[in-house]
């Protein structure tokens, strides 16, 4: 499981200012509950001095995306607009002491809610809408530009950091080729036309052996899961629930809650640590979603 800091955890059990605020005159949306995680931001600014008064939040999500929006709530009120605008992803993560890497697309999440209030607040068009070819991740409707501006803005150099950040390429990982484009893109750009190349590898020293391919088989690959959930149904059982295996298609891994996980408001923070123990034990990204969300067949 994740490392989480003492106020991740405090934000996390006792969230501020969770619930809607009446008399908000800003309201920014983003995420989705298909995708894992929505966020509703809500703002009281005062027309005047545009002080954000007071900010409230509802969010579907796990654990660090609730403690996330709570910081983000705290954070704002009492700044103008234009500060609040500056509020970075990494300021939401230093607020908590910081966020496993894993976890980190929860505070650019909140950065964009803040974004998307106060656009709605001056009455301006904000939208995450993709430009037509620009939708890089398909499976959590991420687009070039975000992961551009993601990238930029937190220094990032792999496309596992990419999928921490933005969980693009987390799901069937057929967009990690579109992610290394874009971060060897930017890296360009950061070094800039004067930058001198290595120079190639000598022609006569020989290549490296590769070391074999350790791929599971899908025999292996469902032995692991089992394992997996195997080691979490105890915890599970104690507040009666349990989880089961329901089918494993490509990177997503479909499992099925019963007994009181079943609709649990938990539901979402139980699924991320089934899904951070399958990545370990399997050695890859993978996706772990609720039978419902199991294609229905034609």
């Amino acid at each position: 499981m994740w490392e989480y800091s003492d106020k991740v955890r405090e934000h996390f059990f006792n969230p501020r200012n969770s619930g809607p605020l009446e008399e908000a005159n800003g309201i920014g949306d983003v995420g989705s509950i298909q995708c894992g995680d929505a966020l509703r931001l809500m703002l009281k600014v005062e027309p005047e001095t545009e002080i954000i008064l007071d900010a409230h939040f509802q969010t579907f999500g796990c654990g660090s995306a609730i403690a996330s929006s709570s910081a983000l709530t705290e954070i704002v009120k009492g700044m103008t607009l234009d500060q609040a605008l500056e509020v970075s992803n990494q300021n939401i993560a230093d607020y908590l002491d910081g966020l496993p890497p894993e976890k980190m697309h929860c505070s650019v999440m909140g950065r964009e809610a803040l974004q998307a209030a106060i656009a709605n607040y001056r009455g301006e068009e904000w939208s995450d809408d993709h430009e037509e070819g620009a939708l890089i991740c398909k499976c959590f409707a991420i687009d070039a530009v975000m992961i551009e501006d993601v990238v930029k803005a937190n220094n990032l150099n792999t496309v596992e950091e990419v999928t921490f950040y933005t969980k693009a390429g987390g799901g069937c990982a057929a967009c990690h080729e579109g992610i290394e484009e874009i971060l060897a893109q930017v890296k360009a750009e950061r070094a800039g036309p004067g930058e001198v190349s290595p120079p190639p590898a000598c022609p006569a020293t020989p290549e490296a052996p590769k070391p074999p391919s350790t791929k599971l088989t899908l025999v292996q690959k469902i032995k692991k899961i089992e394992e997996v959930l195997e080691s979490v149904r105890p915890m599970l059982q104690r507040d009666h629930g349990d989880v089961e295996l329901a089918d494993v298609q490509g990177k997503k891994i479909y499992v099925h809650l019963k007994g009181a996980c079943s609709g649990c408001m938990m539901e979402a923070a139980t699924l991320g640590g089934i899904q951070q123990k399958m990545i370990e034990a399997l050695g890859e990204l993978v996706q772990v979603l609720p039978s419902s969300y199991m294609p229905v067949e034609a």
